[in-house]
C-alpha cells in the first residue's frame, strides 16, 4: 500500500470533510505512505471550502440578509481568474434559523442575491453556485429581488439579465435533480423538512406554479420542468430561467477541478463517505461519482460514513469495503458531537485502515 486518496464528504451538522480527511490521515502519521487529502462537496454544506481550497481562490465577507432578512455577515469565495465561489446557504441556509423559526412561507433567497451584487461590483462575471443546505423554498424571487432593488428603479430584471448582467455566467453545483414543482417539485419534496407544514406545502406548490408562468411570458421560456430546477427551493429553477445557467453534478465539477482522475493514477485505494450512506447514496451522490471515475481505472473504494443502512445495496454496487464509524448502542446525538465523531473515525481507522498498511 503505497498511496491513498481521502475524498469524503462532510458529515453534515458534525464535522467538515477536511475535519474528516484530518482525523483519518493524522492517525495514520506514516511516512511509507502517500495520502492525498481532497476537501469534498456536491454544493452543500462546505461547498466554499472545497471549491476555494482546490481552485486556490480566497474568501470574502460582507454583510448581507438571512433569510428572515436579519443583517448578518456571509462569505463567499472569489479565485485568481475572477470567478466567484458562492455557497447559497450561506445567506439563506436553514442553519441560520432555528427549528422555531423555520418558515419556508416568509423565509427569503434575498440574501443570495445580496452576495451575487457584491460579487459582480467587485468585478466578477463567471459564478459557481452551490445550492445545498437551504431554509427557503421561494423559487429564487427573493435572489431576483435583491439584484433588481440595486440597480435604478426604472430598470426592470429583465433590462438587468440582458443588458447589466449580460456577460455573466452562472454554473449550478448540485445533486438535486428535481423539477421546480408537482409530484416531485421543490414544495413537496423538500420543504417539509424546511418547517413546511401541509397547508404549506400546497400554498409552496401554487406560489411556483403561478411565478413559472408569469416567468414564461416575462422571459419567453419555461424552465420548471428542467432537472435541478427544484434546487433550493426553487432557487435553482431562477437561474435556470433568468440567467440560463448550467446545471452540474457538484461532486463532478469538483472531483474535475481537483484533478481527481490524474490523481487517480498509482493509487491502491480511495476513501469516501458522508454522514449517512444508504441507497440514495447510488443516486448521484458524492460517495457514488467517486466510486464511477474510480471503477474506470479498477481501483478499490472503501466507504465509509456516521451511519450505513442497506449496506448490501452498497456493496453488490462495487464499493470493496462499507463501514459505519458509529457504534451500534452510540445515540445520534452522542455521536454528531464533533470530538465524539472524531474519536469514532480514530477508532476505526486503527481497527481497518492500519493493519493494511503495516
Amino acid at each position: 500500500m503505497n498511496k491513498i486518496i481521502l475524498a469524503i464528504d462532510s458529515f453534515k451538522g458534525c464535522m467538515t470533510s477536511e475535519e474528516v480527511e484530518n482525523a483519518i490521515s493524522s492517525s495514520l502519521n506514516s511516512k511509507e505512505i502517500e495520502i492525498h487529502n481532497i476537501p469534498m462537496s456536491d454544493g452543500g454544506e462546505g461547498m466554499l471550502e472545497a471549491f476555494i481550497t482546490v481552485m486556490n481562490g480566497m474568501i470574502v465577507e460582507t454583510k448581507v440578509h438571512d433569510p428572515l432578512m436579519r443583517p448578518i455577515k456571509a462569505q463567499y469565495g472569489i479565485t485568481p481568474d475572477g470567478t466567484a465561489i458562492i455557497e447559497t446557504a450561506k445567506a439563506c441556509g436553514l442553519t441560520l434559523m432555528t427549528a422555531e423559526e423555520r418558515n419556508p412561507l416568509i423565509a427569503t433567497t434575498y440574501g443570495v442575491g445580496e452576495l451575487i451584487i457584491h460579487a459582480l461590483q467587485g468585478g466578477c462575471r463567471n459564478f459557481i453556485i452551490g445550492l445545498g443546505g437551504s431554509g427557503t423554498s421561494d423559487c429564487g424571487i427573493g435572489m431576483l429581488k435583491a439584484i433588481s432593488d440595486s440597480f435604478p428603479t426604472e430598470k426592470t430584471i429583465k433590462d438587468i439579465i440582458y443588458d447589466e448582467m449580460r456577460d455573466c455566467r452562472f454554473t449550478l453545483a448540485s445533486d438535486v435533480r428535481n423539477p421546480l414543482y408537482g409530484p416531485e417539485g421543490a414544495a413537496q419534496i423538500f420543504a417539509p423538512q424546511k418547517g413546511a407544514t401541509e397547508y404549506m406545502v400546497v400554498e409552496l406548490d401554487k406560489r411556483a406554479i403561478e411565478f413559472a408562468n408569469k416567468s414564461a411570458i416575462l422571459i419567453g421560456k419555461d424552465s420548471s420542468q428542467e432537472p435541478g430546477a427544484g434546487a433550493a427551493g426553487g432557487l435553482g429553477y431562477a437561474f435556470l430561467q433568468y440567467f440560463n445557467a448550467t446545471f452540474r453534478s457538484g461532486a463532478d465539477l469538483l472531483l474535475d477541478l481537483s484533478g481527481f482522475d490524474s490523481l487517480l493514477n498509482g493509487t491502491d485505494l480511495v476513501i469516501t463517505g458522508e454522514g449517512h450512506a444508504d441507497a440514495q447514496t447510488l443516486m448521484g451522490k458524492l460517495p457514488e461519482r467517486i466510486l464511477r471515475r474510480s471503477q474506470l481505472q479498477n481501483i478499490p473504494v472503501w466507504l465509509i460514513a456516521g451511519r450505513v443502512s442497506q449496506s448490501n445495496k452498497l456493496l453488490s454496487e462495487g464499493f470493496q469495503r462499507v463501514y459505519s464509524i458509529t457504534p451500534e448502542c452510540m445515540p445520534t446525538e452522542k455521536a454528531v458531537i464533533p470530538d465524539i465523531a472524531r474519536e469514532n473515525i480514530k477508532r476505526w481507522t486503527d481497527a481497518h485502515l492500519l493493519s493494511i498498511i503495516r
